[in-house]
């Protein structure tokens, strides 16, 4: 093993210094001349190798301890690379929005569609204005708690706080950038605002007739005789395909969705959820919508593939906007918020966490009411979650409980409004 340095830590000449080494190596002559003292006031340089191999130093000023600062650091930085626990200063001093690009690089692969635009919104909105200039190891965990405290909302606070913690602990899985994780104990300050009960239920029957009654024709299809009927979530019936329909069984298989991907709509290969993966039966009102979009658009019933989604494949999708576009959502909520108002039925709701308008009612309350419906029908509680694709308490409940034999038909017979069951040829 070779000998260590007999002059590490070393003393740095100084050109301000007046000492007579330093003078020696920055004669007056050249760099001017300077007060003569006996001591030396260069900073001190402890030089180490890292894990690599590679030479390293930092210096010490005589303010900031000198030689024995440069010491001390030496025994640690010796001991860590040793323990296999040494982490290079320099590769924390990236800034957080350098840090950014390598993170989402990784993180832009993973999850759905939905929870990777979240995640750049709350980057975008929220802390890259704020941190994106600072070094990572400049970050401190009260400054953080400050900021994090005067971001308005509950759920905002949240996902914000959810997003900052991964993005540093992926930095201390790098190599350790830095040592620990500033965020990891900030807590979410604001209150979680509880909607009213009204707010949160379905219309009524009677008012659901009105809103109906108040819809164009071609959305009283979609929205009456479909929506109203299966509690599948827009998404689900706008990425419905025709050869998702069973014509023997009168069921429809949700396979897919189309999202929003800022604005501009793209298919996705599952549903929300993993529950989502469904068998929905239809009764005679939305086989009714059913055979109305076929006549209307003769939609193919080849399957074709998703590939980078934005290829939506329009010539396939069984429900579909009345000039024969695909649907989305706004699509859907305009004509929707017009038959509300036209009923007398809408109400304007204030988000106190956002400071929006939200509207009362919804084209989401259909999921709600058709969960009502099955409910004072008596039908199973695994039943109704099998068809309007809710999660289950457990995976193991999950993987190995079904929907109970019948239960296509009494879910039928219970939205349909009939008595006993239908007869499947």
């Amino acid at each position: 093993m070779p000998r260590r340095a007999l002059n590490n830590p070393r003393q740095i000449r100084s050109k301000t210094c007046g000492c007579a080494p330093c003078i020696e190596t920055y004669p007056p002559e050249k760099y001017g001349d300077r007060k003569r003292h006996r001591d030396c006031a260069g900073a001190w340089q402890a030089r180490y190798r890292d894990p690599t191999g590679s030479q390293k130093s930092k210096n010490f000023k005589i303010k900031d301890g000198g030689k024995t600062a440069a010491e001390a650091f030496l025994d640690k930085v010796r001991t860590d690379v040793r323990e296999r626990r040494y982490r290079d200063p320099k590769r924390g001093e990236i800034r957080l929005s350098k840090w950014w690009e390598s993170f989402w690089a990784v993180e832009s692969k993973k999850g759905k569609l939905g929870t990777r635009n979240r995640k750049l919104g709350i980057w975008s909105k929220y802390i890259e204005p704020q941190w994106g200039g600072y070094r990572l190891i400049d970050l401190e965990y009260m400054a953080l708690q400050r900021w994090l405290s005067n971001i308005p909302g509950f759920d905002s606070q949240k996902k914000t706080k959810e997003l900052l913690i991964g993005l540093l602990d992926a930095a201390i899985k790098d190599g350790e950038r830095v040592s620990v994780n500033p965020a990891a104990g900030l807590d979410v300050t604001a209150a979680r605002v509880k909607k009213h009960p009204t707010d949160l239920k379905p219309p009524t029957a009677a008012q659901y007739d009105l809103i109906h009654a108040a819809l164009p024709p071609y959305y009283q299809v979609i929205l009456r005789d479909f929506a109203h009927e299966t509690g599948m979530r827009p998404g689900e019936y706008a990425g419905l395909r025709d050869h998702c329909i069973d014509d023997d069984e009168h069921v429809a298989y949700i396979k897919e969705i189309l999202v929003s991907d800022g604005g501009r709509l793209v298919r996705q290969a599952a549903p929300k959820t993993d529950a989502g993966f469904r068998t929905v039966p239809l009764t005679d009102r939305a086989w009714t919508a059913v055979e109305f979009m076929r006549e209307r658009w003769k939609p193919a019933r080849t399957r074709s593939a998703i590939g980078d989604g934005y290829d939506l494949h329009v010539e396939e999708l069984l429900m579909r906007g009345p000039r024969g576009a695909a649907l989305n959502i706004n699509n859907l909520r305009r004509p929707w918020r017009r038959a509300t108002i036209q009923a007398g039925v809408a109400r304007s709701v204030l988000n106190p966490e956002t400071g929006r308008t939200d509207w009362w009612p919804d084209v989401y309350h259909y999921r709600d009411r058709v969960t009502s419906a099955l409910h004072h029908a008596g039908v199973p509680e695994s039943d109704a979650q099998a068809m309007l694709g809710h999660d289950r308490a457990g995976k193991v409940t999950w993987v190995y409980t079904h929907e109970s034999e019948g239960a296509r038909e009494r879910v039928r017979a219970a939205l349909g409004g009939e008595r006993g069951l239908r007869a499947v040829s």
